[in-house]
This record gives structure tokens, C-alpha cells and sequence, in this order.
């Protein structure tokens, strides 16, 4: 994301579910424990932490808020912030208190990326809308007939940058599923394309997934990318040795 740097807070994980829930905040720079594991044949580890760590030269930050059962992330630099997902229903006062934590307001909220479809990732989004205006919303062309908003989404895909982010077409669990790279930084957000297994990576649940061969493509097509961090829709994330551990999982596919 260039010179200035970027600042990653971590919104809030668990199981992969269509149920709302509120949320608690966690002290800054730290991670809150993850209680349910994501259902997956397929598991590849690697090393993980609780603490703020630095994911590039830039010095990025992690810090989380607790969703329920998802994660939403704020990725910020110069007084500017793009947010992928909005989380459950009821989300928005949780990301607010999140913004206010690190110094920013909804005005400081540019980009809005949608993951995908699923209401535990788009669920705050007219909230979000209503308290960040000008900010403009993109989702894959696929999902976008399925996101209800007084906006209609900005349909992206490969090739796509948003605020120095990489947009990755990772269908599969939903047809206009999306990913986030930010290859500077090293950081990898991969909504439900792959979920977090304790200190470890998991592939997308057949059971919430459109498409699972599909969705298994999208595994091998991340683990052609470099990342040392992936923030996962669901799940712990993973903060070291990130490619590594999609690439061992991409190969036991099959």
C-alpha cells in the first residue's frame, strides 16, 4: 500500500452461520480466542500469535473486536480507510467504536469491499451507508443481485485495485466470492474462500459453499500468491507463514 503504511484492525470470528449477533471489544492489539473451529477435511498449520505484530516494513497493526462469530477488517493508512465486510446485522456501532480506537471517523472510510453475498458479511451494510455516505462499495458481479442496499455495489474483480488493494476473483462459496491482497504489506483477506483452524488454514465449509470443486480451484489459485498474514472470515488469524500453510493445504486437495 506504498510509503505510508497500513494499519489492519480485526474484527470479531467463529463458525460460518446466517444468525446476527452483537459484539465486545477486545483490548487494542490483541486477539481474542476463537471458540469454534470451522468443519474441514483439510487442515495445514503454521506458526500464529496473539499480539500486535508487524506485517511489513510499514509496521501494520492487528487488532480485533468481537463479532460473534465473523470478522470484518478496517485497513488504514494516512487518515484513510477502506472496510472489507460489514459483518452481522447491528455491526456498525462496533466498527465505529474501532475507528474512534485508532483515531478515525466514518468519514475517514472510503472503500467499502464485500466478500460476498452471506448476511454475516453484508449485514451492517445500509448502517454502514447511512454513517459513511461518500464511501463507495464494491462486491463481485456474481453476488451483487443478492445484496439488498440503497446503493447498488461497484462490481469488481481481477485486476481490480482499491486503495492499493488487489481485488482476487475466489468464487466457490459464493459465484462473485472476492478476496483482498495487499501485496506491500504482505496481508492476505480472504473472507470464506478459506476459513482459520486454530494456529492453522482450513478450506471453505462444503456446507455453506455454492460450489465446493470451484471453491477448491479458488484454494489453488491463493496459494499461487505470496502473503505472510491471512485474515479469514471465520476463524483465528493466521500471522506468520500464511502462504506456506495455503500452499501445503492447496496441494492436499488433490
Amino acid at each position: 500500500m506504498g510509503k505510508a503504511g497500513l494499519a489492519i484492525v480485526v474484527f470479531g470470528t467463529a463458525a460460518c452461520s446466517d444468525n446476527s449477533g452483537g459484539g465486545t471489544t477486545s483490548s487494542p492489539g490483541t486477539l481474542a480466542p476463537t471458540t469454534t473451529t470451522p468443519p474441514s477435511t483439510t487442515v495445514a498449520s503454521a506458526a500464529a500469535t496473539t499480539t500486535t505484530t508487524t506485517a511489513s516494513p510499514e509496521g501494520s497493526a492487528f487488532h480485533r473486536v468481537d463479532l460473534s462469530f465473523v470478522s470484518a477488517y478496517i485497513l488504514y493508512r494516512a487518515g484513510e480507510a477502506a472496510l472489507v465486510d460489514t459483518g452481522v446485522d447491528g455491526s456498525a456501532d462496533a466498527i465505529e467504536a474501532s475507528l474512534t480506537e485508532v483515531g478515525l471517523g466514518w468519514d475517514s472510510v472510503g472503500h467499502v469491499i464485500l466478500t460476498h453475498k452471506h448476511p454475516d458479511h453484508v449485514g451492517s451494510l445500509e448502517d454502514i451507508l447511512e454513517r459513511a455516505p461518500e464511501s463507495v462499495v464494491y462486491a463481485g458481479a456474481s453476488d451483487i443481485p443478492a445484496i439488498a442496499a440503497s446503493v447498488a455495489p461497484t462490481a469488481i474483480g481481477d485486476g481490480a485495485v482499491v486503495f492499493d488493494l488487489q481485488i482476487i476473483e475466489t468464487p466457490g462459496h459464493t459465484a462473485g466470492h472476492l478476496s483482498v491482497l495487499d501485496s506491500v504489506a504482505g496481508v492476505l483477506v480472504t473472507g470464506d474462500a478459506l476459513n482459520g483452524a486454530g494456529a492453522g488454514v482450513a478450506g471453505p465449509d462444503p456446507a455453506f459453499s455454492e460450489d465446493i470443486t470451484i471453491a477448491d480451484d479458488s484454494v489453488r489459485k491463493l496459494a499461487g500468491l505470496t502473503f505472510e498474514v491471512a485474515l479469514f472470515g471465520h476463524g483465528e488469524p493466521l500471522l506468520q507463514g500464511a502462504s506456506t500453510a495455503v500452499a501445503e493445504l492447496a496441494a492436499g486437495l488433490g
